[in-house]
């Protein structure tokens, strides 16, 4: 996907997120769209909840391990594996409570990705949110790089807010409402203008 006309777009309604975007270069939102089923991205998901990057790496990294495709866990198989071997690899007892109901889920009721893609955001949101320990900000997340989908804004992401105080000189972080405001001069390209922000937090140790 060429994201160089968005991303004009976005340069002349906001000179402010401009000067990010000259300092970030090019956007690579999508030069590298992740892969896997609907069960592998939610359950990553799910593992990386609350976690540092690092740390959640290594975690989903040994729970995949723990199946002779590690590239394809199947959901009958997570399903299917004892408690403690998965607290075994650090993931928390709650977290095995997501992926078991997850796993059941993604047998019994779960679209597929493919049905998934024919889904407007809002429904596909709603669907997954059935799923305990999925709430909006995850489903938001998979619209956003696994089907690439152009206007999702997560306003409750931490990142996002932080994001939005630094740039624009804020005292404290923005609270929803005005998060949301920052958004509708974006749409309906939100997602490239997420994924700037997120890298505008590293612009301070390559500035």
């Amino acid at each position: 996907m060429d994201s160089a006309p968005e991303i004009e777009v976005l340069k002349n309604r906001d000179p402010i997120l401009a000067q990010a975007i000259a300092r970030i270069g090019q956007c690579q939102l999508y030069q590298n769209p992740p892969q896997g089923d609907l069960f592998f991205c939610l359950s990553r998901s799910i593992i990386h909840q609350q976690l540092s990057t690092k740390v959640a790496q290594t975690i989903h990294h040994r729970f995949l391990q723990l199946y002779p495709d590690p590239q394809v866990p199947l959901a009958e198989q997570v399903g299917n594996t004892p408690d403690e071997v998965l607290r075994a690899v650090g993931i928390s007892r709650p977290k095995i409570s997501y992926l078991k109901d997850l796993a059941r889920q993604a047998i019994d009721s779960l679209p597929p990705i493919e049905e998934l893609s024919q889904m407007e955001d809002e429904a596909i949101i709603e669907t997954l949110t059935q799923v305990k320990g999925i709430g909006r900000w995850s489903a938001q997340m998979l619209l956003i790089f696994r089907l690439q989908r152009p206007d999702v804004f997560p306003i409750d992401d931490l990142g996002i807010r932080t994001a939005i105080k630094q740039l624009y000189g804020l005292e404290t972080l923005p609270d929803r409402a005005t998060t949301a405001s920052y958004g509708q001069k974006w749409t309906p390209y939100t997602s490239i203008a997420s994924w700037y922000l997120w890298q505008s937090l590293k612009l301070k140790s390559i500035g």
